[in-house]
């Protein structure tokens, strides 16, 4: 096994994730097989119980685990089917590591960070890397593994051992590491400053671990004398740093490694030249141009708590670019937080409510994503009986599902105080339930989460024709709320179908409205499938709604593109 191990200095949010994806994009376009490996340095278990506003989005893999979504870049940049176990966590580390020593298989030895935690991060690393995850017998040829942080972090120490000791013990030959770096620009000199590197640079030889390239985080291209400064004094050959420049779409990053060459680079340093072949990466060229391109674009209203962070929803709206693209649109998504369009902010926050309800009535499809928590919530009720009543396209994902079945219970059905026990515990009209294997108690780990498959109830239904399958599909999910299936009868005597339910028959998965271009609630989360050049069907059915495209595209015999 080969490792490519990426680290970060100087400050976060640098973009190490898309650093990674794309080095594994460029070496997988040269023939190499690239799995994938996240180390989270923060003592949580995993990302389950973490705040979206805290960490962005939580990922969801297909067998439930709840990741870092810097693994949702993996998935889609690689197309790749990651396991709960290709993100590395310090709790989940020190969780094994006291499991074993409680059942004694330290025989009685003093347990401490070295050699047991950093023992227990190398075996962690090298048993996953052997992990089939793209769908193919026997082991990758190379893992990327990005480790999560700034160097010099006090958390990230026992993994920085750990890597130094899987070095000395795989060689050079088996073992690249690449450390991605910021190259401010003051503005009062206009020069691009190189000490933030050197120092970061410094910081991760002190800790045994030496840099074979450099990944420069810049606004402009790096100058000739900049990168002849950084190869002075971070003892890194010029060919090894690497530029990776402000780009219009994050699809040009694997076209300006290529560009580099950092593939013959990196195939050199792993010995691996004769195993690889010419990197093959027109569709990437392809699909970055054509994004570059469009000039038609299609306004999103996404109604939600978590705006202020795109982050929070970054699975959603890498769904929706994949799904515009698709009909060569570039989308215009408008931010609303769901508090804003409630009457009380009418009152409190007049100017914003107004700014709310104008961006809402200008889009040309609403949107409302998963969440939890009873904030913002009348929010969202309201902006489903918008679209419900003015016909415009309307996808509700998890909560969004559960707000369309609400808003109709309230408003079709006349159940005026019809509610998710979530969020009012004593509601005479319970449409949205509990689900019964759930915990009270404990929060992590214990929703109905991972692949779950979808029965379609009619082969007739909108969203099984957008699935190109008549029968079923299997979708991730996360949630510990459902529709109460003892209320489903009466809801469809609003118009509202439940054309999609679990295996049972008893827990509803899709919804549909009767008489309407687009009204559709999932219960799953479409968007965690979604790919480039493959985009999630209810999103792609979505969007040609919005346009009025959707009937030619089912009309369609071979339901291509348009």
């Amino acid at each position: 096994m080969k490792y490519v191990l990426v680290t970060g200095g100087v400050v976060s949010g640098l973009g190490k994730g898309v650093t990674a994806s794309s080095i594994g994009v460029v070496l997988k376009a040269c023939g190499l097989r690239v799995t994938s490996i996240k180390i989270d340095p923060y003592l949580n278990t995993d990302a389950g119980t973490m705040s979206p506003f805290e960490h962005g989005e939580v990922f969801v893999l297909d067998d439930g685990g709840e990741v870092d979504l810097d693994l949702g870049n993996y998935e889609r940049f690689l197309d790749l089917r990651l396991t709960r176990d290709n993100n590395i966590t310090t709790g989940k580390v020190y969780q094994s590591v006291l499991e074993k020593e409680r059942r004694g298989d330290y025989l009685g030895k003093t347990v401490q960070v070295v050699p047991h935690v950093t023992d227990a991060i190398k075996n962690w690393i090298e048993s996953v890397s052997a992990i089939p995850v793209d769908g193919k017998e026997g082991p990758a040829d190379v893992c990327v593994i990005e480790l999560g942080g700034t160097v010099g972090d006090i958390e990230s120490m026992p993994f920085i051992e750990a890597l130094r000791q899987l070095f000395f013990t795989v060689g050079q030959n088996n073992f690249c590491l690449i450390h991605v770096s910021l190259i401010p620009v003051l503005g009062v000199v206009g020069e691009q400053k190189t000490k933030p590197t050197q120092h970061s640079v410094r910081e991760l030889r002190a800790l045994g671990l030496t840099p074979h390239f450099l990944a420069c985080r810049s606004a402009q291209p790096l100058l000739e004398s900049t990168s002849q400064k950084l190869s002075q004094f971070c003892h890194v050959p010029v060919g090894n740093i690497l530029n990776i420049h402000d780009v219009p779409n994050i699809w040009h990053i694997p076209l300006l490694l290529r560009n580099q060459n950092a593939h013959d680079a990196i195939l050199r340093h792993l010995d691996l030249l004769s195993v690889a072949t010419a990197p093959n990466l027109q569709e990437w060229t392809n699909r970055a141009e054509i994004f570059d391109n469009l000039s038609n674009s299609v306004r999103i209203a996404m109604v939600g708590k978590y705006v202020g962070m795109a982050d929070s929803y970054l699975s959603v709206v890498k769904a929706l670019l994949h799904a515009c693209i698709a009909c060569s649109l570039k989308p215009e998504i408008d931010w609303i937080a769901a508090s804003d369009l409630e009457d009380d902010s009418a009152v409190s926050a007049p100017e914003a409510h107004e700014i709310a309800w104008r961006t809402l009535k200008n889009a040309s499809c609403v949107l409302v994503p998963g969440g939890f928590g009873d904030r913002g919530v009348k929010g969202m009720i309201l902006a489903a009986k918008y679209a419900r009543e003015n016909k415009v396209p309307y996808l509700g994902i998890c909560l969004g599902m559960q707000i369309s079945v609400i808003e109709v219970a309230r408003n079709v059905l006349g159940l005026e105080r019809a509610n998710s026990t979530e969020f009012d515990d004593k509601t005479p009209n319970p449409v949205v339930i509990f689900m019964p294997e759930g915990s009270k108690t404990h929060m992590g780990s214990t929703m109905r989460l991972g692949s779950r498959r979808t029965l379609f109830q009619t082969p007739d239904c909108l969203i099984a024709k957008l699935y190109h399958n008549s029968e079923y599909v299997d979708e991730r999910h996360r949630h510990r709320y459902e529709v109460n299936p003892d209320m489903a009868n009466v809801l469809e005597e609003s118009g509202l179908k439940f054309v999609g339910k679990d295996e049972t028959g008893k827990r509803m998965e899709i919804v549909e409205l009767a008489d309407h271009p687009f009204y559709v609630g999932v219960q799953f989360h479409p968007e965690f499938k979604s790919r480039p050049g493959r985009p999630s069907p209810p999103f792609l059915g979505f969007i040609l709604a919005a346009i009025g495209q959707l009937g030619p595209y089912l009309q369609n015999p071979q339901n291509g593109s348009l």
